[in-house]
């Protein structure tokens, strides 16, 4: 169950990232958000499964901050996102 968990956070967390720097989402996009989301808390739960407070921590932090722009997003506060 643990490496189900891993692979597939790892897999959706590359997707948006990849998606973000290719220039076909926003970093302040729903969707971009909501993998973020989806893939940090599963990440951190397998990390959690496995002991790896760590990294469960990090993976945990993930998740908060995603779920903290998606917050941000529904009462329509604006994101600024540096460009360079």
């Amino acid at each position: 169950m643990s490496e189900i968990l891993q692979w597939s956070g790892a897999i959706v967390v590359l997707i948006a990232f990849g998606l973000s720097q290719a220039g076909r989402w926003a970093a302040s996009s729903y969707r971009y958000l909501v993998l973020n989301l989806i893939g940090g808390f599963g990440l951190s739960a397998a990390a959690a499964l496995s002991h790896q407070w760590g990294f469960a921590l990090l993976e945990g932090v993930w998740g908060l901050v995603a779920a903290w722009g998606i917050s941000n997003r529904l009462r329509g506060r604006v994101v600024r996102i540096p460009t360079s």
